[in-house]
């Protein structure tokens, strides 16, 4: 079953977020807290949004989005920012479930993209992904500015 995360669910979440990063081979790089994560799914103003999706009433994954936008198609789409199912769930369909929710949201809304990023390491993923469809975007490279980088850049130097 696929549903609308609550306020409830976010110490689970939380605790996926923390797994993912384990398989990813990047523990030390989330450092979001729990606070964190209910502020942005369920302050005053939502920034990111998520699903959770449950077996025998224990939530077993999660995709958790926000809304970007085309200025080439003139439309808002989601940028799904984590996709996780525990292990022992992979294979019963949940992952293909939460996606095929956020693609429902993007038809029912008129967004026309729903994008996302994965380790080029990742190939059960890769595979799983490319198997619905989806496609890389070759050619391009995705930039980030953090830390120290961040911080001189937006001071001013």
């Amino acid at each position: 079953m696929i549903r609308t995360a609550t306020p409830a669910d976010v110490p689970v979440i939380h605790a996926m977020v923390r797994e993912l990063a384990a398989y990813e081979k990047a523990p030390d790089e989330a450092r979001a807290t729990p606070a964190q994560l209910r502020e942005a799914l369920f302050g005053e103003y939502p920034a990111a949004f998520a699903h959770v999706a449950e077996e025998s009433g224990e939530v077993v994954g999660f995709a958790l989005w926000f809304l970007n936008f085309s200025t080439w198609r003139g439309v808002h789409g989601i940028y799904l920012e984590d996709l996780y199912v525990r292990p022992g769930a992979r294979g019963a369909g949940h992952g293909r479930a939460l996606l095929a929710e956020l693609a429902r949201i993007c038809v029912a809304r008129g967004y026309e993209r729903l994008e996302w990023s994965v380790l080029d390491w990742n190939l059960p993923s890769i595979g799983f992904y490319e198997a619905l469809g989806a496609r890389p975007q070759d050619g391009w490279t995705v930039y980030r500015l953090t830390d120290g980088a961040l911080r001189e850049l937006g001071s001013g130097h």
